[in-house]
């Protein structure tokens, strides 16, 4: 992000930024010089020490904050706002900052004075005072301490942006640290909501469609035994009618399970009809609002469905709630889905169905906040990148 900022920057504003950064590396070092010396008897003693420490920071961090200004002015730099930079980084930073400003201070004071030799050179040529020769030998030497004072400056400035990434902002080492811990983070995550899916569908087929299904071969049995002996036709014709009752519960109960799995009306129909499926379902009213203009890719599709229909599940079974209202909308590339209950609230963010969910999310970088206080009412939002 930061480098494309600053490929967005002008190059004569960034040279205008380079060569501000000399008088800011020569009053970093004129600070620096005399404070260490002015105050390093009482650094060494360690009764003043924490004193003069406080002292001698107070004036770096000033000077740090102009240049991490001039940074975000001249080169387009954006820091993380909220990255607090320890002062011994600080300190590091300007005691190299100001080294690398002086030496190119250094070489720009060269190239000016390398321009001033080209004109006397020229006007040498023009008066017809200087050989072609010692021209052609002077032009050769010029060219080569202009190539190199032009790499010594590329390689200054690109040392001025890696100290400023590394104080004022995470560095791509640490950047590359975090993204493999949010990505492991993420898979075990990820491992575990399909455990818990896969126990909780285990749990449902158990514990529901096969109870049932257990009932109905027991009423089966008992009516074929009946017309087995010809006996009490009203009494088979009442099991046989219960056991069509309890056919038609396990074939609804099996598409419900079925639904929690995955959805088909999710690839035939899309994700605003599949959501007016869980509407239809709610135990509780469900006011759906979908606002989203174009086609989402499958996983994100996948993710806002099951974010949808658990939190209304969630709502209808623990929350009291009497409404329930789930808001989709898709803008810069982000889909934010909010649901909200009127419940008593206290959801457990830590709780195995947010937890489920908060991996499902974070697999596809995205977030979800739960905001869901004491008495409510229960605001579940995530946000879901599209690209």
């Amino acid at each position: 992000m930061q480098g494309a900022q600053a490929d967005r920057t002008s190059w004569p504003r960034r040279a205008a930024g380079a060569l501000l950064g000399c008088p800011s590396a020569a009053l970093a070092a004129l600070y620096l010089l005399p404070a260490a010396a002015a105050l390093g008897p009482f650094l060494l003693w360690p009764r003043t020490r924490p004193y003069a420490a406080q002292s001698l920071l107070s004036g770096v961090r000033r000077l740090a904050a102009l240049e991490r200004a001039r940074r975000r002015a001249f080169f387009g730099d954006r820091f993380p706002r909220h990255y607090r930079t320890d002062d011994r980084r600080l300190l590091r930073y300007l005691l190299v900052r100001s080294g690398g400003g002086l030496v190119t201070g250094v070489v720009l004071a060269l190239l000016a004075f390398g321009a001033g030799l080209a004109v006397l050179l020229v006007g040498g040529v023009l008066r017809g005072s200087l050989g072609w020769e010692e021209l052609a030998t002077q032009a050769l030497l010029g060219g080569v301490l202009l190539f190199l004072a032009v790499q010594g400056l590329v390689s200054l400035a690109a040392l001025d942006a890696r100290l400023a990434r590394e104080c004022f902002g995470p560095s791509e080492a640490e950047l590359l640290r975090r993204r493999i811990a949010e990505l492991a983070d993420s898979r075990a995550a990820v491992v575990q909501a399909v455990d818990a899916e896969r126990r909780r569908i285990e749990r449902d087929l158990h514990d529901g469609v096969q109870q049932r299904v257990v009932a109905l071969a027991m009423l089966v049995g008992r009516a074929r035994r009946g017309l087995d002996r010809r006996q009490d036709p009203e009494r088979t014709e009442a099991l046989l009618r219960q056991a069509h009752r309890e056919a038609q519960e396990v074939l609804t109960e099996l598409r419900e399970v079925a639904w929690r799995a995955y959805p088909s009306a999710l690839d035939t129909l899309g994700l605003e009809e599949a959501l007016g499926g869980v509407a239809e379902r709610c135990a509780i009213p469900l006011r759906l609002r979908y606002e989203v203009a174009g086609p989402l890719p499958e996983p994100v599709r996948t993710a806002a469905y099951f974010v949808v229909s658990e939190c209304v599940t969630n709502a209808a079974k623990h929350s009291a709630a009497s409404t329930v209202s789930a808001h989709l909308s898709a803008a810069g590339g982000l889909l934010t889905v909010r649901v909200e209950d009127d419940g008593d609230g206290g959801a457990d963010p830590s709780g195995s169905g947010l937890t489920g969910l908060r991996g499902r999310v974070a697999a596809l970088d995205g977030t979800l906040h739960v905001h869901s206080p004491a008495g409510g009412p229960t605001v579940i939002t995530a946000e879901l990148p599209c690209a």
